[in-house]
């Protein structure tokens, strides 16, 4: 497998989003036959779609958007294939030790973390997605990565509707965005990386000053 791949879900009226998050509409607001150029209206949350949390996304105190290094979006990439699991099940330290030792071997790399959960897009289930465990997200950050992308909502687990958020937390956004990293989720599309040996990724966000966040054109150059 060679040359570029899309991993971005398409941004469309009504598609999936985080639990209280905004939804996203997209609509005409010029046409060319009336107006002479065709324009959309936009109405989305930072965190629509395929997109990059920042650290400021879990604590005012963390870098913003703004304020991260071009380099924590783009660069090589450690591909990590934990498909299989069940609904809700942690990516483990163990499940990720061939990734962990690659991230060591190639210092600056991102980790593609592929769980096979973006089959499950516009789904209810793709709310039950496995979650990186906060001891697998320390080992991840011990070994070097700063920049986690998964095909999933979230790292942590996602609440149902109506459950309370507190239950939840968000420990691995908290470790990976605690040491200045990036978190890239809404992935679509990883399992096609599975077995190649040179992947680049591309995470480049919109330029919101001072954001928690934005969606992403995310890509990968093969071989």
């Amino acid at each position: 497998m060679s040359g570029w791949v899309d991993l971005s879900v398409p941004v469309v009226s009504g598609m999936p989003v985080y639990p209280g998050d905004p939804e996203v509409t997209v609509s005409p607001a010029l046409r060319a036959p009336v107006d002479g150029v065709n324009v959309l209206a936009l109405h989305l949350g930072s965190q629509s779609g395929t997109h990059v949390d920042a650290p400021y996304h879990v604590d005012d105190a963390w870098p913003r958007l703004d304020e991260l290094p071009l380099d924590r979006f783009a660069g090589p990439a450690v591909v990590a294939d934990v498909r299989g699991l069940a609904p809700r099940s942690p990516v483990t330290p163990g499940l990720l030790a061939p990734a962990l030792d690659a991230l060591v071997a190639a210092p600056g790399a991102l980790l593609l973390l592929v769980t096979g959960w973006s089959a499950h897009w516009g789904c209810d289930t793709y709310l039950d997605h496995p979650w990186l465990a906060p001891d697998a997200a320390e080992a991840v950050v011990a070994a070097g990565a700063r920049t986690v992308a998964v095909d999933a909502l979230s790292v942590d687990p996602t609440p149902r509707p109506g459950a309370p958020q507190a239950e939840f937390g968000l420990p691995a956004h908290r470790v990976l965005c605690g040491a200045g990293g990036v978190i890239a989720e809404n992935l679509t599309g990883l399992d096609r990386l599975v077995g190649t040996e040179r992947v680049e990724v591309f995470l480049f966000p919109l330029r919101l000053p001072e954001a928690d966040g934005a969606p992403v054109r995310a890509v990968a150059r093969v071989g």
